[in-house]
């Protein structure tokens, strides 16, 4: 008996069948064309597209250019690089142009598809961006699909780091742009630094195509992207602080040595604030329940954290009256590592050594927020299809199943569970044996570099030559891959790699004629490839007998998703092929999240040693577990993303007035603006509107002005006189403040008058904006405490962000009018001098500035695998320039070994 819903399917389709439906026309209008096409010359394909930029560029819709854009492209794909678009292609290409995610299996040709909508939607004229996971890809997809857009008339640029800002203008500025996520950030947050529109990078945020969409906008979405700078000396704070902490005893506050936390109770709280009223460090008329006792709060509780739950020659030493960490792991010292957020500071004051001033956020983003600034997102992967609610409810994405060109021939075996990873491991290395006998190619996934270097050390004892693939290094991860789908080969894989390159059997031909063409230089290419051709297609048909390539996974992942991704590596383009994985009770999975009804599952059909358990009920019980384990990372996503859209609102409203203020001819009226509100504001704090004239604070009022102002009016006198008001006393301030500034656009001249304005307004923004993001992040780590007092940590954050939002542009009025009140002509000597400190600081402040974009699991790679030695450099492999340094300093690699290389 069939449920409704089966038969709804049954009778009407899937959603997704139904979006592949629609699509069917518009591809079959795209073939109508392609004879058309195919009998123009290359200068007519150019000719098309300048026609069809015309058409977009005076309001024609791009929906109703896609037939003719696509056909165009096809064609200059196949006369650049001799490759015809399959009809799924096209499909996929459609639903990346109506801002979907187009999951398509491995080997379906996305770095094509990816040309069709490009191509589309830059002819609006405003820009392209196609994101790719790492600069190796960047590059190579940009090499590779340029002699497409070259042949429709249209420029490429790729954006990598390091980059200089002209040759990156340029790359901006072209059709279609090739860059990493971390990159495109990056560029956006510098550009937000700049203080002219014409050193800014980037242009219009109007269309992006995310290749492995489900990378960039899910795995690395919490870690955001960070650009650091020192900050203002605050060893004063720290060290009175600490004085406060002897003082405390045991009933002023609650340690939790589990998480390394500390709280202060009640008591605590009113013991603190006494003490801390008392020696000036806060106002008299403010509690630390205040938005602006935040910062306070935040370092007297790392002060207590230093003191109770971090212990000197356990926890860090102290050598040459500086703090040196040490790493629980391996207990070796961690030189050059610090912790964050003050904590080392205040160990520092703690211990009595010099306090170094720690690195502050300049300016951060989310991936999250990042890819919300465009206008309009499509993304490409082979597995979306289970985090296809959170793309909806985060990115406004559909996933969208592509059919694949040929039927996928892969057969996916059932689970395989064995009762301990001994059992588990013996099995793998038999079932590797086997295949491997018979010549059948062997891609073996494992969860952590750790296992794969456990699993290399059994083939090597067993002599079973194999390569490993810990994603050291993209350009030999390529390599590799490319080399797994010949007669024979073993490839250990962890989750990371074999991203970019199709795993081919028989061997890949590009690759092949590369290596042979670097060997034999003389050699003409066009035989070298016809004779590689010739080899890795009888290469292909032995594989294909032996069964294709065989996918062996040793764990389960505790994401679907990442499991499909593996599985997809075999059975491309109609190849046979076999994906089998093997598991353990031991297991991370199966023991953390493997339910009760798991082991039910498992005792019901009784389980014996040496002995695997294959049955549909393990892998129906596995999916739920992987899935709770989903939910509840997303759920955590989208708390995080709670408090980052408080964040980025207002990081949009600044970015947005600083760019308005640098496009501006004039920012006078801002100015004057700012100045008109600062005197409504002292007039009213010192005369409230609902006083009486006796109760009037005249005097305050009259200092404010001269502080404020820089002049020194008759307040007084006007206060007195006869019939004298709020309204009268703040206009003879507001004409006489007028008066008094535009003295100074005489003595000035209009034109350095209104860049002095500009310059005052950016950096006065800038500095404000900065001391807000520290005292936001210290909000963020102590509000989650009003949780204990029944008030929802969220709706407070929100509640503080706003109130501490308004102060920041109370402050920035303030400080706006208070530095143009008091501005002076210089002297030519004291030009001099103030071009010499201001470049010294601007420089200093670009080499101690730097970008952070660190996954916590990367760092903690180093000390724990076989043969590594942190001290000795020629058991570090080859990492990346991006990777932590394996001497475990804490810094990159390009910063620290890397570039003494």
């Amino acid at each position: 008996m069939l449920g409704f819903g089966t038969l709804a399917k049954k009778v009407f389709g899937t959603p997704n069948d139904r979006k592949v439906k629609a699509s069917r026309p518009l591809v079959a209008q795209v073939n109508a064309l392609e004879p058309k096409f195919q009998a123009m010359s290359d200068e007519d394909l150019i000719g098309k597209t300048r026609e069809l930029q015309g058409r977009a560029q005076s309001g024609e819709s791009l929906d109703k250019l896609l037939p003719e854009a696509f056909a165009n492209c096809r064609e200059a794909a196949r006369r650049a690089l001799g490759l015809r678009a399959f009809d799924t292609q096209l499909m996929g290409g459609i639903f990346l142009h109506q801002g979907n995610i187009a999951e398509m299996k491995t080997g379906e040709g996305k770095t094509l598809v990816a040309t069709f909508p490009a191509y589309l939607n830059a002819l609006a004229g405003k820009g392209v961006h196609i994101v790719t996971v790492n600069d190796y890809l960047a590059k190579r997809d940009a090499g590779w699909m340029s002699k497409v857009f070259a042949q429709l008339g249209m420029t490429t640029g790729v954006v990598y780091p390091f980059q200089q800002d002209e040759e990156k203008r340029a790359a901006y500025q072209a059709d279609v742009t090739y860059a990493t996520n971390n990159e495109l950030g990056f560029d956006y947050l510098r550009d937000n630094m700049k203080s002219s529109v014409d050193q800014m990078t980037q242009r219009d945020h109007f269309f992006a195509i995310v290749d492995e969409v489900d990378s960039i906008l899910i795995d690395e979405a919490r870690t955001p992207l960070i650009i650091s700078g020192p900050s203002q000396d605050r060893s004063e704070l720290y060290i009175t602080l600490d004085k406060f902490i002897p003082e405390l005893s045991e009933e002023h506050y609650k340690l939790d040595e589990k998480t390394r936390n500390a709280t202060f109770t009640e008591e605590g709280n009113e013991f603190l604030e006494n003490r801390l009223r008392d020696a000036g460090v806060l106002p008299a008329d403010q509690t630390l329940y205040d938005p602006e006792s935040t910062t306070i709060v935040h370092h007297v509780n790392q002060a207590l954290r230093a003191h109770k739950l971090f212990q000197r020659d356990q926890h860090y030493i102290v050598r040459d009256n500086e703090i040196v960490l040490i790493d629980e792991f391996t207990g070796r010292m961690m030189a050059g590592r610090r912790l964050s957020d003050g904590l080392h500071q205040a160990i520092e004051a703690k211990e009595g050594v010099a306090i170094q001033p720690e690195n502050v956020t300049l300016a951060s983003v989310t991936f999250q927020n990042y890819f919300r600034l465009y206008d309009k997102l499509g993304g490409m992967t082979g597995t979306a299809a289970t985090e296809a609610e959170e793309f909806a409810e985060i990115y406004k994405l559909g996933v969208v199943e592509v059919p694949t060109n040929r039927p996928v021939q892969r057969r996916d075996e059932h689970d395989r569970v064995y009762r301990t990873a001994g059992e588990k491991y013996a099995a793998v290395l038999e079932t590797i044996r086997e295949a491997n006998a018979k010549g059948q190619p062997i891609l073996v996934g494992t969860t952590s570099i750790e296992k794969s270097e456990m699993l290399s050390q059994m083939l090597t004892k067993a002599n079973i030559p194999h390569n490993v693939l810990n994603a050291r290094e993209h350009e030999r991860e390529a390599y590799i891959v490319a080399e797994a789908g010949k007669m024979g080969a073993v490839t250990i894989a962890t989750n990371m790699a074999g991203r970019g390159t199709d795993i081919q059997l028989g061997g890949n031909v590009e690759m092949r004629v590369m290596e042979e063409l670097a060997k034999t230089p003389e050699a003409h290419p066009d035989e070298i490839r016809a004779q590689v051709e010739a080899e890795v297609a009888a290469a292909k048909k032995e594989v294909q007998e032996a069964g294709g390539l065989f996918v062996l996974a040793t764990e389960r992942h505790e994401s679907r998703r990442i499991d499909n991704q593996l599985r997809g590596r075999s059975g491309r383009q109609g190849d046979p092929g076999r994906s089998l994985f093997f598991l353990s009770l031991e297991d991370d999975l199966m023991r953390i999240f493997g339910s009760e009804r798991l082991e039910k599952v498992l005792s019901t059909l009784g389980m014996k040693e040496g002995e695997a358990i294959v049955h549909p009920w393990v892998n129906k019980s596995l999916e739920r577990a992987q899935a709770k384990v989903e939910g509840r990372n997303f759920d955590i996503r989208k708390q995080l993303l709670k408090y980052d859209d408080v964040m980025n609102d207002q990081r949009k409203a600044v970015f947005a007035q600083r760019r308005e203020i640098m496009e501006s001819e004039e920012v006078a009226e801002i100015t004057a603006d700012m100045r008109e509100q600062v005197i409504a504001d002292l007039v009213e704090q010192h005369m409230p509107a609902k006083a009486y004239a006796e109760q009037w604070d005249v005097a305050g009022l009259k200092q404010a002005v001269i502080e404020q102002l820089n002049m020194e009016l008759p307040v007084d006198e006007w206060a007195a006189e006869e019939g004298s008001n709020q309204d009268t006393i703040r206009e003879r301030i507001q004409d006489a403040t007028d008066a008094y500034m535009a003295q100074k656009v005489e003595q000035f001249g209009a034109e350095n008058m209104n860049q002095i304005e500009k310059q005052v307004l950016l950096q006065q923004i800038d500095a404000k904006w900065r001391e807000h993001l520290v005292t936001l992040e210290h909000l963020r780590s102590v509000v989650g405490f009003r949780g204990y007092a029944q008030r929802d940590p969220l709706s407070e954050y929100k509640t503080e962000g706003f109130q501490l939002f308004e102060r920041l542009l109370d402050g920035l009025r303030s400080e706006v009018t208070q530095q143009l009140a008091r501005i002076r002509p210089l002297t030519e000597a004291e030009r001099e001098q103030m071009m010499r400190d201001y470049l010294q600081q601007q420089q200093q402040t670009e080499q101690s500035m730097h970008a952070e974009h660190e996954d916590a699991e990367v760092a903690e790679v180093a000390g724990r695998i076989p043969g590594f030695d942190a001290e000795d450099p020629t058991t570090w492999g080859n990492p990346s320039r991006n990777d932590p340094c394996p001497c475990g300093s804490g810094e990159k690699f390009k910063h620290c070994h890397g570039r003494l290389a």
